[in-house]
């Protein structure tokens, strides 16, 4: 399944942390997004000392998979719709 649009402008974990943010607020009900955005807070504080940019690059790249995943999964993709990095 292609990443969510505007996913290929996300570089540094900083912009893949507003990205994944934004992207909650397309999620249908309050409680979905408080959870999420939860999820997306504590991970990144998990990865915060991660200094590898390999790895910083695979994190990223799997991040952008799952929202892509929970996103189809919610129903909150139509298409044509995004997450804007803006």
């Amino acid at each position: 399944m292609a990443p969510l649009p505007g996913a290929e402008l996300v570089q540094r974990p900083l912009q893949l942390y507003r990205y994944l943010l934004r992207c909650c607020q397309q999620l249908p009900t309050k409680g979905i997004q408080q959870h999420y955005k939860h999820a997306v807070r504590q991970s990144f504080r998990v990865h915060s000392d991660e200094d590898n940019p390999e790895r910083i690059q695979q994190i990223i790249k799997r991040a952008i998979e799952d929202a892509d995943w929970i996103m189809n999964k919610v129903g909150a993709w139509p298409p044509g719709s995004a997450c804007e990095l803006g």
